[in-house]
């Protein structure tokens, strides 16, 4: 940690972009493409996103924004969660950012669409139906592409759960929340499971995220636990 960031300070700072991932996700998901995509409709929905051309685009940049977010959230917490054990600390973060760089990966499946319908000279020897199906075929791709980036979500909110019940800084209630949400997301190991449970899934994170971003918020951390306890680390102890 940079000897000018106090903990307090750091696990704010965490908070804050804790809660623009959930709301830029949110947003994107929710008054974007749920508003566009119609999964069973490839005329319908590839005619939502010509006459929302610009939501769409939007869509696109703030779910990149979000995973911008993301990454600086994983990255504050591997740094406010070293003390406790620095090794599962570098474990939770690395598989936190191996689910964003797939999450990342997917969302360019998202933009595909407007090359596909945009008309091109080139893509004339396709017929419309069949390019308004293939477009289909990258938001589906994109979706998956997401779930994936889930399930590496789930394990590393696992991880994270058990370091803040392992911690002497953080309430123990916001890592046995974080378990719970964290298992929720591991039934993306198995897609078709994940996605029959979504609403739930979903819940559970509003759950068990919304209490530590109010904490994270309002209060921090106890800075002398935190220090204490890094003191500890250090000296093997």
């Amino acid at each position: 940690m940079n000897a000018g960031v106090s903990p307090k300070s750091l696990a704010r700072v965490a908070g804050v972009f804790y809660l623009l991932t959930i709301l830029t996700g949110a947003f994107a998901q929710g008054c974007v493409a749920d508003n566009l995509f119609i999964f069973g409709d490839a005329a319908t929905t590839a005619n939502n996103i010509l006459a929302h051309k610009s939501l769409f685009q939007w869509g696109f940049t703030i779910y990149l924004i979000e995973m911008l977010c993301q990454t600086t959230t994983i990255a504050l917490f591997y740094d406010l969660l070293k003390p406790v054990n620095k090794s599962v600390s570098f474990l939770t973060a690395a598989v936190g950012l191996a689910g964003c760089a797939i999450k990342t990966v997917s969302r360019i499946l998202y933009i595909a669409p407007l090359f596909l319908l945009g008309g091109a000279p080139f893509l004339n020897v396709f017929s419309r139906e069949q390019l308004q199906a293939l477009a289909l075929v990258f938001l589906r791709v994109n979706e998956a592409g997401a779930g994936i980036a889930l399930a590496f979500f789930g394990f590393a909110t696992v991880l994270k759960g058990y370091l803040i019940i392992r911690s002497w800084f953080l309430p123990r209630v916001l890592g046995v929340l974080g378990l719970v949400t964290g298992l929720g997301l591991l039934t993306f190991l198995w897609p078709p499971l994940g996605l029959r449970l979504f609403t739930l899934i979903a819940a559970l994170g509003l759950i068990g995220a919304l209490p530590q971003i109010v904490w994270l918020l309002a209060v921090g951390v106890n800075e002398a636990r935190w220090k204490e306890q890094a003191a500890r680390t250090s000296s093997g102890a």
